[in-house]
């Protein structure tokens, strides 16, 4: 008997099989000896990340004055961020479901996080009132009400797709009182318990996996942190984030608590710090055995600008630039940094054009990223230590 095979109806069966989704996947790459650090790599459905990674803060569904080809082609990270509070507000979690998700909506086919939203309420909205079930809060564009809790924040995560989550949390201000910080850790406990259990009810949206990574707690005190570190990592996720930390504590607390924390999370598993830092701070908590962060400060500072180099910090305002016909920086991790001489940049601030804050984005990112990539290479050549230390030292000038 013979079998004849119709290749365009086996294609067609193949086609609308379900791809299998992948389960993030971290491997453990290299130990430095004289530090905490590692190199390692992330797999997602949305591909690698090679960490230790920094990933670039793009809150309401764009890193502030760069377009998505300049993100990709010139500063080129593995992974952004978004942020659930601000898409819930605008552009509101039905138009990213029409969208297809935050991947479609804003044409990104590399790796998101979403954090979720516990520190905006924290940080942005007036009369907000926390307690048990949730918190009740005041949207900062409105006025309107609206409520939290740590079930529908999983649902408006899964609504956004981004491939790694974060738990909903209470992020404590900094100074806080001992009391405080311990009612507030339980809390974060329980409600993350009630994260994990929501999520499983609730299935991805688009067809590939998401992350959920739990938060540790404690304020600035090492037995909270301890005693949350020990709750995050007992409950098994794929990755876990310390929070609660660059609030305004000296750098010298952040340094401490992250290194009680990273001694009990496991090591098998990603660590993010979340919200941290100057370019110091990132190579401080690598030493201390962070994989992942994120901040503002990059962006922020650029718009106001400020420049980081290798050699220190640059704050292009002032009129020493004004002549002064050398390019940005001559390492040129970007394009801005050789095209556009720092005399240029100066005028274009001087005459507050937006081009000007773009190009000192578009630089301070590009540092950031070759910062943590070169890190990486001095972790797997044996030397980031020594490398580290320089770095710091030349980092601490100001130009």
């Amino acid at each position: 008997m013979k079998l004849t095979i119709n290749i365009e109806r086996l294609l067609l069966i193949l086609l609308s099989l379900p791809t299998e989704k992948m389960i993030m996947k971290f491997d453990l790459l290299a130990k430095d000896a004289n530090s905490k650090a590692r190199a390692g790599s992330i797999t997602t459905d949305h591909g690698v990340i090679e960490t230790p990674i920094f990933m670039p803060v793009g809150t309401v569904a764009s890193v502030k004055g760069v377009h998505q080809r300049e993100l990709k082609e010139e500063i080129n990270p593995d992974i952004i961020l978004g942020n659930t509070y601000h898409l819930y507000l605008r552009p509101q979690t039905d138009i990213l479901e029409k969208a297809g998700g935050l991947h479609k909506f804003m044409n990104w086919d590399r790796n998101i996080l979403t954090d979720s939203g516990g520190y905006q309420v924290y940080s942005l909205s007036a009369n907000r009132k926390i307690k048990e079930e949730g918190v009740k809060f005041k949207s900062h564009i409105d006025g309107s009400y609206h409520f939290f809790s740590p079930e529908n924040v999983m649902e408006i995560q899964r609504t956004i797709g981004a491939d790694i989550i974060m738990a909903f949390d209470e992020c404590t201000p900094y100074p806080c009182d001992y009391r405080y910080a311990k009612r507030s850790m339980h809390m974060t406990h329980r409600w993350l318990d009630r994260c994990v259990e929501h999520l499983a009810k609730i299935p991805a949206k688009y067809g590939f996996e998401q992350t959920l990574f739990p938060i540790v707690q404690g304020s600035t005190y090492k037995d909270l942190r301890e005693q949350s570190a020990e709750y995050i990592a007992n409950v098994g996720a794929q990755g876990n984030a310390i929070g609660g930390l660059s609030v305004g504590e000296p750098a010298e607390e952040m340094y401490a608590m992250t290194e009680v924390v990273t001694a009990i999370l496991p090591e098998d598993k990603p660590r993010y710090l979340m919200g941290v830092g100057t370019p110091i701070n990132i190579l401080e908590n690598i030493a201390l055995g962070v994989d992942m962060f994120d901040c503002v400060m990059p962006t922020r500072n650029a718009r106001n600008g400020m420049l980081f180099t290798a050699n220190g910090v640059i704050n292009i305002k002032n009129k020493k630039w004004e002549a002064d016909f050398s390019p940005i920086d001559e390492m040129g991790h970007t394009f801005v940094d050789t095209e556009y001489t720092k005399a240029y940049l100066r005028h274009l601030f001087a005459a507050n054009e937006y081009l000007g804050k773009q190009i000192a984005t578009i630089h301070n990112l590009g540092f950031y990223m070759w910062l943590v990539r070169e890190a990486r290479k001095h972790i797997l050549a044996g030397d980031f230590r020594v490398w580290k230390d320089m770095m710091v030292k030349n980092m601490s000038q100001r130009l």
